[in-house]
């Protein structure tokens, strides 16, 4: 179960509609909407969050990972440190990551390939990637 920064987790590609989904991983465990009328469904079974957003046609725009086995670029992510990953981001080209501390997690943020990695107690817990909005009103969907 690959994370996909700017593309999408496992099989899930940035623009696809729940029905796209459903074909792919069968019905959810639970679906609600939000305060923004995007609509959330989370699969327990792949220990993820997704959100379709209203305001673009219900497409996948992002998605939330807590799946132990997931892996970005080769390697388990979560129960690592974010310290052991930042050789590899720096060689991936991430080198700008907004740091913030919530309590007792720390949220890291990189804005070009929206990609949020929360750690609590010194391991990552969560990743979360969104689609990148390629110009002030335009989404890079990777699914056609």
């Amino acid at each position: 179960m690959e994370i996909k920064p700017q593309y999408g987790f496992d099989q899930l590609l940035f623009g696809m509609k729940k029905q796209d989904v459903e074909r792919l991983y069968g019905k959810p465990d639970l679906i609600f909407d939000d305060e923004d009328d995007n609509t959330i469904v989370l699969y327990n079974s792949l220990k993820c969050r997704l959100t379709f957003y209203a305001d673009e046609d219900f497409k996948l725009g992002y998605i939330i990972v807590s799946n132990p086995e997931a892996t970005l670029w080769g390697q388990k992510i979560l129960g690592s440190p974010f310290s052991d990953w930042k050789f590899i981001f720096d060689k991936k080209g991430l080198q700008k990551f907004e740091t913030e501390r919530l309590d007792s997690v720390i949220h890291y943020f990189n804005e070009d390939y929206w990609l949020l990695i929360q750690e609590e107690f010194a391991q990552i817990c969560k990743v979360e990637i969104g689609a990148i909005v390629k110009d002030i009103d335009t989404f890079d969907w990777k699914f056609k």
